[in-house]
């Protein structure tokens, strides 16, 4: 081997070590408190609080997880609250994919003066917190008499300017010759959307949906504001209600959180292989 040629493969070395440290400290950073919160949800509060913390269980207390569903009233307003959380996110994602899809095929596929405006318009919007528009909302709810309703909980979020921009750049690369086709066998506009468009667009709606799931389920401020009722108030809510009760031990609040965190883990599991490949977003109509 001559002078410097081993330099390449030795910085290729150390950059491979380098990349594969960060991720495995990446992984125990994310991993680590899922163990915690696994571990410390069956055990008593006296054994979470000793040092050094034991992350398995000697004696299992499965009771946290009644006590969790039960709450410290003993009035079972948490499988309620789950089943909320579960129509609001379930419902937003649905309605995200379906209009942003809707809105994305349109920005890229049809040509119209101001397309690229009303893009531009769009994307505009993923600028403005939504704090700054939380009361302006709050009051159109209130005097729809939308308060303590699903109606309150979902309208405020139907789509989002992200999903439009996921969407619209997955159709970009999309064969316009599929949809050609489709009008020469006589195919309607719609027909063509849902028949071909949608049924194809199978990995950005499932990254959307998983994105669009996630945000709901954890979303704690708006339901706050809305919803004054124990039985229309979503999980974060009650996950508030709970840990801030002086009788509230934490090993209960432990089993909470891992309730809470169930459904998340499920959906994406379920639909991991699309998010995963998440980089065929932007790669399909390359190939």
């Amino acid at each position: 081997m001559k002078d410097g040629e081993w330099a390449v493969p030795l910085a290729r070395g150390a950059i491979s070590i380098a990349v594969w440290a960060f991720l495995v400290g990446a992984a125990v950073l994310v991993l680590v408190p899922l163990a915690f919160m696994a571990g410390a949800s069956l055990m008593d509060s006296g054994d979470i609080m000793k040092m050094p913390y034991g992350w398995i269980p000697m004696r299992p207390k499965w009771s946290n997880f009644l006590h969790a569903i039960a709450g410290n009233d003993g009035e079972w307003t948490y499988p309620r609250n789950i089943f909320n959380s579960m129509v609001v996110s379930t419902t937003i994602a649905a309605t995200t994919v379906f209009l942003s899809a809707l809105t994305g095929y349109g920005l890229a596929k049809f040509r119209f003066r101001g397309r690229n405006a009303v893009f531009m318009g769009i994307m505009a919007t993923m600028m403005i917190p939504f704090e700054t528009v939380m009361i302006p909302l709050y009051l159109i709810i209130v005097k729809l008499g939308l308060q303590n309703s699903y109606a309150g909980l979902v309208l405020p979020f139907l789509m989002n300017a992200f999903g439009v921009f996921l969407m619209r750049q997955y159709l970009l690369s999309f064969p316009s010759e599929m949809l050609d086709a489709a009008r020469i066998d006589g195919c309607s506009e719609p027909r063509i959307f849902l028949s071909v468009v949608l049924k194809n667009a199978g990995p950005a709606a499932a990254t959307l949906a998983i994105l669009a799931f996630r945000q709901q389920w954890d979303n704690l401020l708006w339901p706050l504001l809305v919803v004054q009722s124990e039985n229309m108030k979503t999980i974060p809510a009650y996950i508030v209600k709970f840990a801030a009760e002086k009788s509230s031990d934490e090993g209960a609040m432990m089993a909470v959180a891992a309730i809470a965190s169930i459904p998340v883990f499920a959906l994406f599991f379920t639909l991991s292989k699309y998010f995963l490949g998440g980089a065929s977003v932007y790669s399909a109509g390359k190939e």
